[in-house]
């Protein structure tokens, strides 16, 4: 499926980075395991717990991952290529997460701010996006990525793009006090490494989202970072916020993984503070090829605020949490005409990586035309207890 080399999907520092994950196993029955990967080899570590909410949860979880002993399933590159193998092949990797909520946070960056406002504006029209841009920068002047959320210099922009007629729902969240936090996908419902992603039928327009996702227990702490992909739908939420569950949750929309890498004493959130997002979209059937990137430098609001902001007294996540931080890259290099900006084509491959968590590669499709979702909390109750 995809053009890069397998070292390439890997942490940059694979020996010393402490990952987690999950894998579908044939034998001795189908079913979901927690896998570890120790010197490039990848083993069962189903019984460190029984979900990967649960192996998250533990205090000794660095050590307890350090000494833990596993049947082998083979090397990391066979899983690899197991995962993207069409069809996939057992043993193959799954999302790196179980029973936790998937949680999302948008316009958390100035440019993604930005194309929220447009997407609004043009209702839906991707032909309306280039003017519209250009008069929003007109109006809005200065650089938005230096404005604090909540701030004094903040608070006076909103009053004068009040008066201009230049508010936007998006401007609250982008520079106002509360973030957006919104339910991007059911538990046990993300696709993982390898897997396609969908896009609901009726989009013309849309685009991946390349972000860090953090790995949150039910106390509110990090434990580590993954990779995902936030499947989006411009002129499906252009339309309307209120159409933002059909823009965001359909099957296969919410892509995380390969892995999750554990925070130790070589990795940690200031590692995510400082990452660099890379994209990569690779057109199936016209050649197309955008590269971009995302800075975790330029987000508006901390990693740990946009935690705090999920969960807490307010709001408690007894099975943890998976949070995807946001993005500050909306594609919009003209595809299939000028002044079109961009669009997916199915079969398209996105590549999301970062050198300290490796790469997420998935391949484009149709939500209604792909496998659909069927192994819920239920069956998975069903197979821990024939464990």
């Amino acid at each position: 499926m995809s053009t890069q080399t397998t070292p390439d999907l890997l942490p940059h520092d694979l020996d010393r980075a402490l990952l987690v994950g999950r894998a579908w196993r044939e034998s001795p029955r189908p079913r979901p395991v927690l896998i570890g990967v120790r010197h490039g080899e990848v083993i069962d570590i189903s019984h460190l717990g029984p979900t990967m909410a649960d192996l998250l949860e533990r205090d000794d979880l660095v050590e307890a991952l350090r000494s833990a002993e596993g049947e082998s399933l083979g090397t990391v590159e066979v899983l690899l290529d197991n995962s993207l193998a069409e069809p996939q092949r057992a043993p193959y990797l799954l999302a790196p997460c179980d029973v936790q909520a998937v949680k999302a946070c948008g316009v958390t960056f100035a440019v993604s701010l930005l194309e929220r406002v447009i997407e609004e504006q043009a209702g839906g029209d991707p032909g309306r996006a280039n003017t519209l841009r250009s008069e929003l920068q007109a109006l809005i002047g200065g650089d938005l990525s230096r404005i604090v959320p909540g701030s004094d210099e903040a608070m006076a922009l909103k009053r004068e793009l009040q008066q201009r007629g230049g508010w936007s729902q998006y401007m609250e969240v982008g520079i106002g006090p509360d973030a957006e936090v919104f339910s991007k996908a059911p538990p046990l419902s993300s696709v993982g490494f390898g897997s396609h992603v969908g896009l609901h039928p009726s989009s013309q327009w849309n685009n991946p989202e390349p972000e860090i996702v953090l790995a949150v227990d039910s106390r509110g702490e990090v434990k580590g970072a993954t990779l995902g992909n936030d499947v989006n739908l411009r002129d499906v939420e252009g339309r309307s916020a209120l159409l933002l569950g059909k823009a965001k949750d359909n099957n296969a929309s919410s892509a995380i993984g390969p892995f999750i890498r554990v925070f130790d004493d070589g990795f940690d959130i200031d590692d995510v503070r400082r990452a660099k997002v890379s994209l990569r979209i690779e057109g199936q059937d016209d050649d197309f090829l955008l590269q971009g990137e995302s800075n975790m430098a330029e987000i508006s609001r901390d990693p740990l605020d946009l935690v705090r902001q999920t969960i807490g007294a307010h709001h408690q996540y007894p099975d943890g949490v998976m949070l995807y931080l946001g993005t500050m890259f909306s594609p919009i290099q003209d595809r299939d005409g000028q002044g079109q900006g961009f669009t997916h084509h199915l079969g398209d491959t996105v590549t999301i990586a970062t050198p300290a968590l490796g790469a997420l590669v998935n391949r484009v499709g149709r939500s209604d035309q792909l496998p659909p979702w069927t192994y819920g909390i239920r069956q998975l109750m069903r197979d821990l207890n024939q464990h």
